[in-house]
């Protein structure tokens, strides 16, 4: 069995006891539970991108200080105007923001997987949060945007969630007759999805599938060598997101810890998100991954 394969069983088998587990919690629990989120997502989840330069040095054959500073200052900039759209419109960063994150999660499935299934899937942990919670949904969207924003979006996802809830099970069936695997992982998405408090889910799914999911691709698309090489330089990315995480929780010194935290989170993903999809969906896309 791949390393793919036993990803899967592992997160599917953990997604569900942490679902179980949910059960009696309503809501997110205090500042520590965020703590522990963040500083979790911080560590397993946010790495998986450090190895950006290995797609960038593949794709565009970087060699010597001019090439490495020019994409280190292509890289900075779009995450750099995602902080400023949040900051002059907060709504539509929000809503733009849970978009490509859904193209982008579409991607985790194995190939093979048809695009309405992935869709379905890069949505799960989007639309779904909001069949049972979504007033804890709103409260967390209104940590990023304004009252009426946050809202409205977690409204729509509201209305979406029980379409989507049921074209899932249907795609379930579907796929269990000839990948059972798929399903398998889609379905454990899915119950943690609707059951786990939302900041919960987002964290489970973003460390235990998207993360480690995308390391293990990278090892295959680079090779176990140039993966080990790649380590010496994702050293310091991983310094400097370190960095701007310490400098945003300094300049939201004034705001309530949890919703620093909460800001801490999904800006600074989206922020990175912005530049690490567009060197991985075009090697995606181009099939090599």
């Amino acid at each position: 069995m791949t390393a793919l394969r036993w990803q899967g069983l592992l997160f599917s088998a953990a997604a569900l006891l942490v679902a179980l587990a949910s059960l009696p919690i309503g809501a997110t629990g205090g500042p520590a539970m965020l703590l522990l989120l963040a500083g979790l997502i911080v560590v397993l989840g946010v790495p998986h991108g450090a190895f950006d330069p290995l797609f960038a040095q593949r794709l565009h054959a970087l060699a010597g200080v001019r090439d490495w500073s020019l994409f280190t200052l292509a890289y900075l900039l779009p995450a750099l105007l995602v902080a400023l759209l949040w900051q002059t419109a907060p709504g539509i960063f929000l809503g733009g923001f849970l978009l490509l994150s859904l193209v982008h999660f579409s991607g985790d499935p194995e190939a093979g997987s048809g695009i309405f299934f992935r869709l379905l899937y890069g949505g799960l942990v989007i639309v779904l949060p909001a069949f049972l919670h979504v007033d804890e949904v709103t409260r967390l969207f209104g940590m990023l945007a304004d009252p009426d924003a946050a809202a409205t979006l977690a409204g729509w996802l509201h209305l979406a969630s029980g379409p989507w809830l049921l074209a899932t099970f249907f795609a379930v069936l579907s796929a269990s007759r000839r990948r059972w695997q798929a399903a398998l992982e889609m379905l454990a998405v899915t119950v943690l999805a609707v059951v786990a408090p939302p900041l919960v889910a987002f964290t489970v799914f973003f460390c235990g599938m998207h993360g480690a999911r995308h390391f293990l691709r990278t090892l295959a698309y680079a090779g176990p060598g140039a993966a080990r090489a790649g380590l010496r330089f994702a050293v310091l990315p991983l310094i400097a997101v370190a960095i701007m995480f310490a400098a945003a929780l300094w300049i939201w010194r004034d705001v309530a810890l949890e919703e620093r935290l909460v800001r801490l989170i999904f800006i600074g993903l989206a922020a990175l998100t912005v530049p690490h999809m567009g060197l991985v969906e075009r090697v995606r896309f181009s099939g090599r991954w």
